[in-house]
């Protein structure tokens, strides 16, 4: 039984193009289903993570990153009663947006396209689902319903109105507002609670892998960690329990107990938000002016400690910052290239290319085929074109 303030599939708002309905799955299955077929999800396979994709097998790539945040989102739904379907789509979409390189590819690809509108992977992953992925025979798109859509755009909390992040004090970027534009995705509530697990499980999966990958680069060690809050006590309750114990599996017991840490934390405190507010629809959830799902302050702080370490020693260490700095010169490149030869894209594209009618279309073509790009291939393209 799913609480009343989940999102119930047979009250979905439906989808932009009408479908007759599956017998055998419900709406947001089939949301989940559509996204796991697209190329876009396929491709997450060689995006990086941290590292650039070539730098190790064990690693985290997007890929492995999307299917930790659904786990995540999947376990945390079934507790609180949600839709856990609808979360785990949400989950699987919220990265396809990604450029290859991370971060990293997006702040470059973000500059070079500061004069035709910017780039934000959240909106591009609006994009791919609505407009980029082209299998089907009656539309552009996955033809995803208005709450997957919705949870794609607003995960993270609403993007216009009084309850916004300064962050989105500017215009919208253009492939939301385009997506917008042509179904009102409601941009100044708060999204379901469905996708705001989906948001904050990406917290969870991303904290939790970042830990792992770092102690297996060597960029620090336990001893590090040891002093750290979270991590320490976690280490310090292992010893306790298995003195004596190997260093990997040592270093799994401990990272094991922060994951759950968070995970019980983040249910403990929606269950006492949802208890206090009562709400009784997905639509009282989203006109609440706050998120139901989220860390208590005390871990909130305490994470924060973490990820301003994994900062440091980690997302800017000089082996990192160098490679970041080799690949920004590739996206910098290419993009220039494609632009004034656009010919040079391959067959498929050259529709839209003769359809652009300015320069800023043109360059937003160059920007979603950039975008796709895996780590790999835009490597490949970077020396075969650039040298």
């Amino acid at each position: 039984m799913l609480a009343p303030f989940a999102c119930q599939p047979d009250q979905s708002r439906g989808r932009l193009h009408q479908e007759r309905m599956s017998s055998f799955r419900s709406p947001f299955q089939r949301d989940r289903d559509r996204i796991i077929h697209s190329s876009a999800f396929r491709r997450l396979k060689h995006k990086t993570q941290v590292f650039v994709e070539h730098e190790g097998d064990y690693y985290r790539t997007r890929l492995t990153h999307s299917i930790e945040v659904a786990q995540v989102a999947r376990t945390i739904s079934g507790v609180l009663g949600l839709n856990t379907d609808l979360a785990e789509a949400i989950a699987l979409a919220h990265d396809l947006g990604h450029t290859p390189f991370g971060h990293t590819g997006e702040d470059a690809l973000a500059l070079l396209m500061a004069p035709y509108g910017g780039f934000d992977h959240n909106a591009q992953a609006l994009r791919i689902v609505t407009r980029l992925e082209r299998h089907y025979a009656d539309f552009d798109g996955l033809n995803l319903t208005w709450e997957s859509l919705e949870g794609i755009a607003k995960h993270n909390g609403p993007v216009t109105g009084p309850n916004a992040d300064e962050k989105h004090s500017g215009p919208l970027p253009y492939a939301l507002a385009e997506v917008n534009a042509q179904w009102d995705l409601e941009l100044h509530t708060h999204a379901s609670a469905e996708a705001q697990v989906a948001a904050i499980a990406d917290d969870v999966a991303y904290s939790h892998h970042d830990l792992h990958d770092g102690l297996r680069s060597g960029l620090f060690d336990e001893n590090d960690l040891m002093q750290l809050p979270v991590t320490g006590p976690a280490f310090a309750e292992v010893d306790a329990l298995y003195p004596g114990l190997d260093k990997m599996r040592r270093r799994h017991e401990a990272l094991r107990r922060v994951f759950g840490r968070m995970v019980e934390d983040v249910i403990a405190v929606a269950k006492n938000r949802l208890d206090a507010a009562q709400p009784k629809s997905v639509e009282d959830i989203r006109g609440l002016g706050m998120t139901v799902i989220r860390f208590s302050k005390p871990l909130y702080q305490e994470l924060k400690a973490i990820r301003s370490f994994l900062f440091h020693r980690m997302y800017r260490a000089p082996s990192v910052i160098v490679m970041r700095k080799q690949v920004t010169e590739v996206v910098n490149g290419l993009f220039p290239l494609y632009l004034a030869q656009p010919e040079m894209l391959p067959e498929e594209w050259r529709t839209d290319i003769t359809a652009a009618q300015t320069e800023t279309e043109l360059a937003r073509l160059v920007a979603d085929y950039v975008a796709g790009m895996t780590d790999r291939f835009a490597l490949q393209e970077g020396q075969r074109l650039l040298g």
